[in-house]
């Protein structure tokens, strides 16, 4: 599991730093500027969380218990939800893609919590 989620995290990172240079490059022209904010979140927080999978695979490696691989888990599905529709909300103007972005950040704050209960040697 260590290794999956480090891997991940350096994938996650690699699209993310991609998506901020396509935001930065390929659409400043095309989008409007509200909308090219929205689209820069959704890479920034990526690569927050691409950070956070690296944390995961590591406190796997070290932190005995499920909490870490929950929070990697947690981060992944965050970066899904959270990202990914702020990118698709951004790219096609569907508005309605904004009610499923709270759901990532509820994910990210989980994934953050469980990796504070992995290094305090939290148990189920």
């Amino acid at each position: 599991m260590d290794r999956a989620f480090f891997a991940l995290g350096a994938l996650s990172a690699f699209l993310g730093v991609a998506a901020g240079a396509f935001g930065a490059h390929a659409l400043k022209a095309r989008l409007s500027p509200d909308l090219l904010a929205v689209f820069e979140t959704g890479a920034r927080y990526q690569m927050y969380h691409a950070l956070g999978l690296l944390a995961a695979g590591w406190a796997a490696s070290r932190f005995p218990g499920p909490a870490p691989g929950f929070a990697g888990g947690l981060f992944a599905a965050g970066t899904v939800l959270f990202s990914g529709s702020l990118y698709a909300l951004a790219l096609s103007g569907a508005r309605w893609l904004g009610a499923v972005t709270p759901l990532g950040g509820l994910a990210f704050l989980g994934g953050w919590a469980a990796l504070a209960w992995a290094a305090l040697g939290g148990r189920p």
